[in-house]
């Protein structure tokens, strides 16, 4: 479906009583045989690139999307895959995928997308310097089998290869070798590529304008091949770090949606007519992790060894939060406490996994004095300030309860583009993430957190380095097994040995409201992202 557009712009700036901040700039559209409409949301932070294969980000992913296209994708109301820049694929054999490719599909600079650019987008998701490459696991090799089919083969048989799928969004190879990008940014240094600050791809919006942590711009791109339920036009993304100034802007009506709001302001905002909440529980669990492979961490005063290589220390750390204070006092309701690392959604899941270590202090006390540390130790702490829903405060409340039992955690907090690179260079002894499944399946989570670090995306976000040689072999039966029952009770076994181990602290799944004007119509997704395509501003 084709549109006929015609604008011009001008920019206003706002101002929030809160902090003098530009937010966005509003582009008045007028279309033919449509209704121009602009939509206006916020978050507290910026994506960290624009490249696709070189961070593996959630609130970035969820934005590439617009652009760029995936073969597959998740419905957004049933979660079920469907056909993207893929219209059929067939399993040749087990180690065979036939994709058929749309024809037709332009790119936005009029280039046709071809089997060339799957076999390059594919193969540079699974390259060095991408981040990507838990989605490309058990990849063996991308073969073209003409202009739009291509043959994916695996090492051994991989029932999630299309949920990885899902993830793996394409790029024109032409333009990416023309602008010196073929290879993705590597996020653990300061280089950047063209594809760092530029955008091409097939989606239903095309890149206008990024100015990192102030603000982004994505036009209707008029030649899509797909038709949009929904009206928008424009996309206007502005991140503020301040809660405060974020719900304010949403409150005097110059956002229209707030991704992330303050759970103290919920209340206000379901009060407010003109205003209105859709809640969800987020496919995404928050936890600590920490260091155990160094055998001195820095900054402590524990000299010769390291208190968090004892299992003891780990589950002392554990039974010293109190979690449903914090899912009370901090988080308002807005956290579903956990012992799992993976959501109710997830395949994999199961109550037994799910239940906590208890929280007790005497516990807690008891298991440090037998470890040898009965007057604590100091540790350093690493805590994003506006990736999750009270990230910072979170960490403080921690830092608070680990006081009691003696232990001195010295917090340091950072924005999420600074925070990530940080910690995979292994610069925090103990650190606070939040772990989404795209895949809806715990390979996805066990693989890059619980699998000892090596290549193919094994513990790509083990930043803690935590290593089982049990965990590695329950990961790689779990990578090819084609039992699906068998399958499932392998994941829950390997999530049942993470407790045991206390490989990571589970904290809570967050419940995720989005606040929004009431003339927004969104559908809320278990990944916490929009679907560029259904957003309608009536």
């Amino acid at each position: 479906m084709r549109h006929t557009v015609s604008f011009h712009s001008s920019f206003v700036r706002l101002t929030v009583k809160f902090k003098l901040s530009v937010l966005c700039a509003a582009l008045a559209f007028s279309v033919v045989g449509v209704q121009a409409k602009t939509f206006k949301w916020s978050s507290a932070s910026d994506i960290p690139t624009w490249d696709i294969h070189s961070q593996n980000n959630a609130l970035a992913n969820g934005i590439h999307a617009a652009v760029y296209e995936s073969l597959v994708y998740y419905n957004s109301r049933t979660f079920k895959l469907e056909p993207v820049l893929a219209t059929a694929w067939k399993q040749v054999s087990p180690t065979q995928l036939r994709m058929t490719l749309r024809q037709g599909v332009k790119f936005h600079d009029g280039s046709a997308f071809t089997a060339d650019d799957a076999v390059f987008s594919l193969e540079r998701a699974m390259s060095k310097t991408s981040n990507f490459a838990v989605y490309t696991q058990g990849m063996d090799r991308v073969v073209k089998v003409d202009g739009n089919t291509i043959d994916i083969f695996t090492k051994e048989p991989n029932p999630v290869l299309l949920n990885q799928l899902t993830e793996l969004r394409m790029m024109s190879k032409v333009w990416a070798e023309k602008n010196n990008s073929v290879a993705p940014k590597d996020i653990k240094t300061q280089e950047e590529n063209f594809a760092h600050r530029n955008a091409m791809g097939t989606g239903p919006f095309k890149l206008k304008e990024w100015q990192p942590d102030q603000k982004m711009v994505l036009s209707r791109h008029d030649g899509w091949w797909g038709k949009a339920e929904g009206n928008v036009t424009e996309v206007v993304y502005s991140p503020v770090k301040s809660v405060a100034t974020r719900m304010a802007a949403l409150l005097s009506g110059e956002v229209d949606l707030v991704l992330d709001p303050s759970p103290q302001d919920l209340p206000r905002v379901r009060n407010t007519p003109a205003l209105k909440v859709i809640d969800g529980i987020e496919n995404r669990t928050i936890f600590l992790g920490m260091d155990q492979f160094r055998d001195e961490l820095p900054g402590s005063n524990i000299k010769g060894k390291n208190p968090l290589k004892d299992l003891r220390v780990r589950k002392a750390l554990y039974q010293a939060i109190d979690i449903d204070t914090i899912n009370r006092v901090t988080m308002r309701g807005l956290g579903q406490p956990t012992g799992a690392m993976v959501a109710p959604q997830v395949n994999g899941w199961s109550k037994e996994v799910d239940k906590r270590y208890p929280y007790s202090l005497d516990a807690a006390k008891k298991l440090l004095v037998d470890a040898g540390y009965p007057n604590g130790f100091e540790v350093d702490f690493a805590c994003p300030n506006n990736r999750y829903i009270n990230d910072e405060a979170i960490c403080q409340a921690v830092t608070a309860m680990w006081a009691k039992v003696g232990v001195k955690a010295k917090l340091r907090t950072q924005p999420l583009a600074t925070y990530f690179p940080m910690i995979q260079r292994y610069e925090a002894s103990i650190y606070m993430l939040g772990w989404g499944v795209p895949t809806f399946d715990a390979l996805y989570s066990i693989q890059s957190l619980m699998r000892s670090v090596g290549a193919g995306g094994d513990g790509n976000y083990n930043v803690g380095r935590y290593s089982n040689p049990q965990m590695d072999a329950l990961v790689e039966r779990t990578k090819k097994e084609t039992d699906l029952k068998l399958r499932t009770e392998l994941l829950t076994k390997a999530l049942a040995l993470h407790n045991q181990d206390v490989a990571h602290i589970p904290l809570h799944n967050q419940v995720i409201p989005w606040a929004m004007k009431k003339n927004i119509d969104v559908v809320h997704r278990a990944d916490n992202r929009l679907d560029w395509r259904l957003i309608k501003v009536n």
